[in-house]
């Protein structure tokens, strides 16, 4: 826990097999939905921001890495609890999650339990990988540096969440223009702020013509 307590303890199946994580059960002081996994070290880091995860290898391969202040959800998905707790050790949080499909609506889902809550919130896009465990193992020795680079390019809630629209539309035709155009009004009338309507709304002009 975050106070350096053992809880409870977590695997990962190596190789292929189900259920590929398995954690003890849940007790009153082994609470999935209430804790984090790497907490311990990341809220003694003093950073600004966490970085948010899917899976234990991940924090593993960012701590290892020099990324102390990344977290990860116990095999669930994120909780009001888990964001309250963040919010008490950082200012705001950069997901870094699966990029397939699942990963993708794990990371709506967070986006909004995280600004309901009033944390400022940006997407790590980790390209041709799948997670940053694959993306570190990868890159080795340059895997600081080259994960420096994804943190420095992270977008912000509105920007991810305009071109997660954008991939669903052909721009190309005029239906999709109008779909995208329709989805990106409501997206930045719910979400956005005046100042950031205006210039979402210059920004989608001219790209759309």
């Amino acid at each position: 826990d975050a106070n350096n307590r053992v809880i409870g303890f977590g695997g990962r199946v190596m190789g292929e097999g189900e259920p590929k994580y398995l954690n003890s059960p849940e007790t009153m002081i082994f609470d999935k939905s209430r804790n984090l996994y790497g907490l311990n070290i990341a809220r003694t880091t003093r950073k600004p921001y966490m970085l948010l995860c899917e899976g234990y290898m991940d924090v593993i391969a960012l701590h290892q890495a020099g990324f102390t202040n990344a977290v990860a959800t116990l095999g669930t998905s994120l909780t009001p609890s888990q964001v309250k707790v963040m919010s008490r050790y950082c200012e705001e949080v950069l997901l870094s999650y699966d990029s397939d499909g699942p990963g993708k609506k794990a990371s709506e889902r967070a986006i909004s339990l995280l600004k309901e809550a009033g944390v400022k919130v940006k997407i790590i896009s980790i390209p041709e990988f799948k997670d940053p465990d694959e993306f570190l193992r990868f890159y080795g020795n340059k895997a600081k540096d080259k994960f420096s680079g994804l943190v420095n390019d992270s977008k912000s809630d509105l920007e991810y969440q305009l071109s997660a629209l954008k991939e669903k539309c052909d721009l190309n035709t005029s239906d999709g223009k109008i779909k995208y155009l329709t989805g990106a009004a409501k997206l930045l009338a719910s979400s956005a702020t005046m100042v950031e309507r205006e210039v979402y709304a210059i920004l989608i002009s001219e790209e759309l013509g």
